[in-house]
């Protein structure tokens, strides 16, 4: 389904707050592909690396991995500092990583790990825009929800620079809404701000693990009624519309309704998201988990065509089998029995499937949290937030595989070399895709902005 957190506040006409929205937000979550020039210039000096990627997989691990017990170990360090997990070698001499991802150890040679990632921001609601936008927040020091001023994601700036015929959005996040919590606080970071939220991505907020899972309702038993009823809605929010057409997200919404309906009435689109059409055993090897088959989804939505795919870590309060990985209390017994198992049968299914397939040549997988947890260990064997130094890693379209680029200091607290911002981790990104870091976002006011004010990590590549 695709759906917004919002409270069922009546607006004129009997037409609930959520309706509108739910309506709207059909229309207007970048199911249609904008009429826009997209940034074609060549950029001088960029070498053979730009534009190697035709997509992205975004995976964002929401809640932020300990990295000194994943990628980043310190057995030399004090015991309240190192905690209780081993390294273990490699495939790539030279290179530990935490006991409990054997698999990925075993693939250390397709990715790029970065280990000297740093920004200042220790709030996971401007640290989340912060590393999914490569702009720091306007207000910093503070703990927003989204708001429309907000700078785009990368799925939603997609959107909005894509012009390539599609049945698909060009920006897609599974696991959606990854960044609500139960009160109802939606981050920021996952949206389009200031572009307009029709460029938002297409939010598919099922969990992709079900057996029933079906995010087009055109495809299932229910699915003409359902269509239906949303059509009715839909007149009856026309009349609402032209009395409310001066309104600018309500005029942006307008125009789009008629592709959204489109597009769940495509059999492309339908196709793409049917996992059924996977063998058992791939599904298995990706695990049962939002994530694991999140994966799986985002590797047939690439194939499909789609530029930016976000995977978000899934709270998954429904099966426990994993958690999420704001790690305050029990570190090391979520890492070791949750979290690090799903992560580590799907992120090496993934890169395996792509591999055999052809496509992790020109598909970039990014694997990258908002930020890192403290050096200490707190009183409930947790550790708290901590964005002086963490790490992230790259694969595909051209990384050199096996690569570790910068380095932490003797405790993993702030980096000893090769520090990495936000915006160089965004204009690496946009690098890969082809879009020149100067290309200009203008926001409601008619300003302009910069999309990438970093330095893309040419190094990376090969």
């Amino acid at each position: 389904m695709f759906s917004f957190g919002t409270s069922p506040t009546r607006l004129c006409e009997g037409v609930t707050r959520r309706e509108w929205l739910r309506v709207g937000g059909l229309s207007s979550v970048g199911l249609m592909l904008p009429d826009l020039l997209r940034a074609e210039r060549a950029a001088k000096g960029q070498g053979g690396s730009f534009g190697r990627a035709k997509s992205v997989i975004f995976c964002f691990m929401f809640g932020a991995p300990a990295h000194q017990d994943i990628w980043d170990l310190k057995p030399a360090a004090p015991p309240e500092v190192r905690g209780p997990f081993s390294p273990i070698s490699t495939c790539v001499p030279g290179t530990q990583f935490g006991e409990h991802i054997p698999r990925t150890a075993q693939m250390a040679d397709r990715f790029a790990l970065i280990r000297s990632v740093t920004h200042p921001d220790a709030t996971h609601t401007v640290a989340m825009h912060y590393m999914q936008t490569g702009v720091r927040h306007r207000r910093p020091n503070t703990n927003p929800t989204n708001l429309p001023d907000d700078f785009p994601c990368f799925g939603a700036t997609m959107n909005l620079l894509n012009r390539e015929p599609s049945a698909l959005p060009a920006g897609i996040s599974l696991n959606a809404p990854g960044n609500e919590i139960p009160s109802g606080h939606i981050f920021p970071g996952f949206f389009a701000g200031f572009i307009g939220r029709h460029y938002d991505p297409m939010f598919v907020t099922e969990n992709p693990s079900k057996p029933d899972f079906n995010p087009f309702p055109v495809a299932g038993g229910l699915a003409r009624a359902r269509m239906n009823r949303r059509a009715s809605l839909l007149t009856r929010l026309d009349r609402v519309r032209r009395r409310l057409e001066q309104v600018d997200a309500v005029r942006d919404a307008s125009g789009f309704q008629d592709k959204a309906i489109s597009l769940l009435n495509t059999p492309e689109a339908v196709r793409a998201f049917d996992l059924s059409r996977e063998k058992p055993t791939v599904r298995e090897r990706y695990g049962a988990t939002p994530f694991g088959q999140g994966c799986l989804l985002a590797r047939r939505l690439v194939e499909s065509g789609v530029r930016l795919v976000t995977v978000n870590w899934s709270r998954d309060y429904e099966s426990k089998i994993a958690d999420h990985w704001d790690t305050h209390v029990d570190n090391f017994g979520k890492h070791k029995n949750k979290l690090l198992p799903a992560f580590d049968l799907g992120y090496t299914a993934l890169l395996e499937d792509l591999e055999q397939r052809g496509l992790l040549e020109e598909t970039l997988v990014a694997i990258i949290g908002e930020f890192g947890r403290t050096p200490k260990i707190n009183k409930n064997a947790g550790r708290d937030h901590w964005p002086g130094c963490f790490s992230i890693t790259l694969a595909g379209a051209g990384i050199q595989g096996g690569l570790v680029y910068g380095a932490s200091d003797s405790m993993a607290a702030y980096p000893a070399r090769d520090a990495v911002s936000p915006e160089d981790v965004a204009a690496t990104i946009y690098h890969a895709l082809g879009v020149p870091g100067d290309t200009e976002l203008i926001d409601h006011s008619g300003r302009p902005f910069p999309l990438a004010t970093g330095k893309p990590l040419l190094q990376l590549f090969g």
